[in-house]
């Protein structure tokens, strides 16, 4: 487990897990996010079981995309830094990013039975920002744009559109999760690499 990485059996058992969700309604509903559950029924894991689960294929697809796009690069940039105690740093901002990011739609539902939410995307936001500090000059390729997107230029839009989408409210994605994973993943880095920090405005306005 240790040598083929924690990313990857993030990846990997995120899709065997939705896969399984999309036919069996019973195990969706066991694992969505749904703070009125977590509050009064004190359904305590469904704070990180949602992230195992997605709303469809697209949403599944997209996440696990950028989740294996940015992901190799900080799990090995940690393990690099840290020795193999990084690999634990890994997941503790994958774990944490789950967490973090739900507390906001927690505290704003969790008196209303109807609010449900899935997905990974706190996680995988955790992930993506925590790349952006470590790698600034990294980039995402998105069909059908034929050039690469410099990574902090996508975590930008990535936080513009989980903005917007997250004030509509629609839909069973969680977009506020994408903001506060966002934050999270920022914070963590900056906290186990604070000279990230410097690398990142070096590389925008250059020094």
């Amino acid at each position: 487990m240790m040598q083929l990485g924690f990313n990857l059996l993030f990846l990997v058992s995120t899709v065997i897990i939705s896969f399984m969700a999309f036919s069996n309604a019973e195990l969706f509903h066991k694992l969505k996010f749904n703070p009125y559950r977590i509050k009064h029924n004190r359904e305590s894991w469904r704070f990180f079981s949602h992230a195992l689960i997605h709303a469809d294929w697209l949403h599944l697809l997209v996440n696990m995309y950028v989740l294996y796009s940015f992901g190799r690069l900080v799990e090995s940039v940690f393990r690099s830094v840290f020795g193999n105690i990084g690999m634990l740093y890994y997941v503790l901002l994958y774990v944490g990013g789950v967490l973090f990011s739900s507390l906001y739609d927690f505290g704003k539902h969790k008196d209303d039975p109807y609010y449900n939410a899935v997905g990974a995307s706190g996680a995988v936001s955790a992930v993506v920002f925590s790349s952006i500090l470590l790698y600034p000059q990294g980039g995402l390729y998105i069909f059908p744009i034929p050039f690469s997107i410099p990574s902090w230029i996508f975590g930008i839009l990535y936080l513009i559109y989980s903005a917007y989408m997250g004030k509509r409210g629609t839909g069973k994605v969680a977009h506020n999760a994408h903001l506060w994973g966002a934050v999270f993943g920022i914070i963590y880095t900056i906290i186990l690499i604070p000279e990230t920090v410097k690398q990142l405005f070096s590389h925008l306005f250059g020094g």
